[in-house]
């Protein structure tokens, strides 16, 4: 999918959801609904999920995909990396990234975006797995950090 391309089907995206969501105020609705529609109406969304992040632990909660590891091992892969350092990591190609965590070998991007709850804390992650190379840029980052502004109430 080109730049364009992507970039349309975002704005689709961001459109549905700004008349979905306010039929709910629960967090986790919210959260589901985001990632339900994202694993599928965008191309190559291989596992699409949250991370939450619950007494300095990071476990599996909502997602779409293939089985996932339930809990993810301290300060280790990308969902780590990006609740440390509090901002997205974009991963090309996932073979290249230090200590990535393969819960799937058929994952080979990666991107992982820090979800703060109302409050301002990070809570969770949005962590996006794609089955082939490259499939996120600096425009995923920017359109899924503005979805995930969305979600708390």
């Amino acid at each position: 999918m080109d730049r364009q391309a992507k970039i349309d089907r975002y704005d689709r995206i961001i459109a549905q959801l700004e008349t979905l969501l306010p039929k709910s105020s629960d967090e986790q609705a919210r959260k589901a609904s985001v990632v339900a529609l994202l694993h599928h109406k965008m191309n190559h969304f291989f596992w699409t999920g949250f991370y939450e992040l619950k007494n300095n632990r990071l476990v599996a909660s909502l997602y779409q995909g293939p089985i996932a590891c339930m809990e993810l091992p301290k300060d280790t892969g990308v969902c780590w990396a990006a609740v440390n350092s509090a901002k997205p990591i974009v991963v090309p190609d996932v073979h290249d990234f230090p200590d990535h965590i393969a819960c799937d070998s058929r994952s080979l991007s990666e991107i992982c975006i820090p979800y703060r709850s109302a409050g301002g804390d990070i809570s969770a992650v949005l962590d996006i797995d794609s089955d082939v190379l490259n499939n996120f840029d600096d425009m995923d980052e920017m359109k899924l950090s503005e979805i995930l502004a969305m979600i708390p109430v």
